[in-house]
C-alpha cells in the first residue's frame, strides 16, 4: 500500500499528475480520459464553459470525488485512494463556507486544530492574515465583512495549513467586476509569494489569462489544449479553443497545395508563417481542400483601397464603433462579415459605412484549421 503523506510531511512540492481520469454520472462521462501534468509551483487554470468537467476534475484532485478509472498522483505518490485530509491539498470555494458564529481568527485557525502537523496557532494565523492583507481583522465577525474580505478569510483558512497544492473553485465568481479584477492581481502575487502550486477553475478567460502560467482548456469532459495564455490565444488547437479564448474571425479557405492557402480571393504562403492547427500529413492537407481560417480582429489592419495589385482583399465598411483607444470596425469581404480592431489615432483613415478599404493581414497572423474538431 502507498505510504500515507501524513508520515512524509516534507515529501511533496506540489507537482500534480492526472492519468486517464474518468468520472461518470450515470451514462454520461463528465470527465473523459483526462491526462495532465501540473508543474510544482505553477499557477495552472482549468478553463471552460459550465458543465465541461473542470470542477469535477478539481474535486477528484481534492479527493471529494472518486474517479471511475484513472489516477491522481502528487509528487510521484498515487493519492487516488487517500481521503481529502491525507492529500496535503486545500480548497477555496466560490461560496466562502465560513462559520458565521466564529470570528475571523477562529475561522482561520479551525483547520489547524485538526492538523497532524504541529504549528504555533497564533503565529500561523497571524502570518496567514498578513498574507491576505487582513492584519487587524482577527476579532471581526463574519457578518461585519464585505464579500471581498470574506473571500480573503477563506483564502487565509486554506493557506494557514501550508498545503502543497491549493485548489480554487471559481473563488471570485460572487464578487463584482471591479473587486474581482483587484483580487485577481492579489491572488497572482500571493501565489508567487507562497511558491505553492495553484490549480484554479474558471469559466472566465480574462481571469485565466490574467493569473495563469498555463491553462488547460476543457469542453464536454475532454482536455482540448494545454499551454500558456499566449499559446492558446495565438495558436489555438481547434476552432472550439479559438472561439472561447477571445474573439475570432472564422471563414472558409481553400488549400491550394501544402504550402499555400487561399482566403478572401488572396493566396497566402505557408512558408511566411501560417500556423497549421493539425498535422500537415498528406491525408489532411489535400490540394484544393477546404479549410477554416482564423484571424483575430486586432490582426486585421485597414488601409485606403489604393493598391490594385490584388495583394490585399478589398472590403466594405459596414459599421464603426467607438471603444476608447480603439475602433471596432465591421467590414464585409467576399460576402463574409469580418471584425477589425484598429487604433483610434491618425494611423487609421477616417472610416464611414460604405467606404472601400483593404484588409492588410500578415500571413503569420492567420491560423488554418484543416478539419473541424470531432
Amino acid at each position: 500500500m502507498t505510504e500515507s503523506p501524513d508520515s512524509r510531511p516534507n515529501a511533496y512540492d506540489g507537482a500534480v499528475s492526472l492519468r486517464h481520469l474518468v468520472k461518470r454520472f450515470g451514462e454520461r462521462a463528465v470527465v473523459d480520459d483526462v491526462s495532465l501534468d501540473v508543474r510544482a509551483g505553477e499557477f495552472f487554470s482549468l478553463l471552460g464553459p459550465s458543465g465541461c468537467g473542470k470542477t469535477t476534475t478539481l474535486r477528484m484532485i481534492a479527493g471529494f470525488e472518486q474517479p471511475d478509472s484513472g489516477s491522481v498522483v502528487i509528487d510521484d505518490v498515487d493519492v487516488t485512494e487517500f481521503a481529502p485530509e491525507k492529500r496535503l491539498c486545500n480548497t477555496v470555494f466560490q461560496h466562502y463556507a465560513l462559520f458565521p458564529h466564529l470570528d475571523v481568527y477562529q475561522n482561520v485557525a479551525f483547520g489547524l486544530r485538526f492538523s497532524p502537523f504541529a504549528r504555533d496557532e497564533k503565529t500561523a494565523v497571524g502570518k496567514a492574515l498578513e498574507l491576505v492583507r487582513l492584519t487587524g481583522f482577527a476579532k471581526r465577525r463574519v457578518e461585519q465583512l464585505s464579500g471581498g474580505e470574506q473571500q480573503r478569510v477563506a483564502l487565509a483558512r486554506a493557506i494557514v495549513l501550508e498545503p502543497s497544492v491549493l485548489l480554487l473553485d471559481e473563488p471570485l465568481g460572487a464578487l463584482d467586476a471591479q473587486l474581482r479584477h483587484a483580487l485577481q492581481l492579489e491572488l497572482s502575487s500571493l501565489q508567487h509569494e507562497l511558491d505553492t502550486t495553484f490549480i484554479y477553475v474558471t469559466h472566465d478567460q480574462e481571469e485565466a489569462f490574467t493569473m495563469s502560467d498555463r491553462i488547460g482548456m476543457m469542453r464536454d469532459g475532454r482536455l482540448l489544449q494545454v499551454g500558456s495564455p499566449e499559446e492558446l490565444y495565438e495558436e489555438p488547437a481547434s476552432v472550439e479553443v479559438a472561439t472561447f479564448v477571445g474573439t475570432a474571425n472564422l471563414t472558409s479557405g481553400r488549400l491550394i497545395d501544402a504550402s499555400t492557402v487561399e482566403v478572401f480571393g488572396v493566396r497566402y504562403p505557408v512558408a511566411a508563417g501560417i500556423n497549421w492547427a493539425v498535422s500537415r500529413s498528406s491525408d489532411l492537407v489535400q490540394p484544393n481542400g477546404q479549410c477554416t481560417v482564423m484571424v483575430r480582429p486586432e490582426r486585421v489592419h485597414l488601409a485606403v483601397a489604393t493598391d490594385n495589385t490584388g495583394a490585399h482583399p478589398v472590403a466594405t465598411v459596414e459599421h464603426v464603433t467607438f471603444s476608447g483607444s480603439s475602433l471596432l470596425v465591421r467590414v464585409r469581404c467576399a460576402g463574409v462579415a469580418i471584425s477589425a480592431e484598429v487604433p483610434n489615432d491618425d494611423s487609421v483613415p477616417d472610416l464611414s459605412p460604405g467606404d472601400q478599404v483593404q484588409m492588410v493581414i500578415r500571413p503569420g497572423h492567420l491560423r488554418v484549421f484543416t478539419r473541424q474538431p470531432a
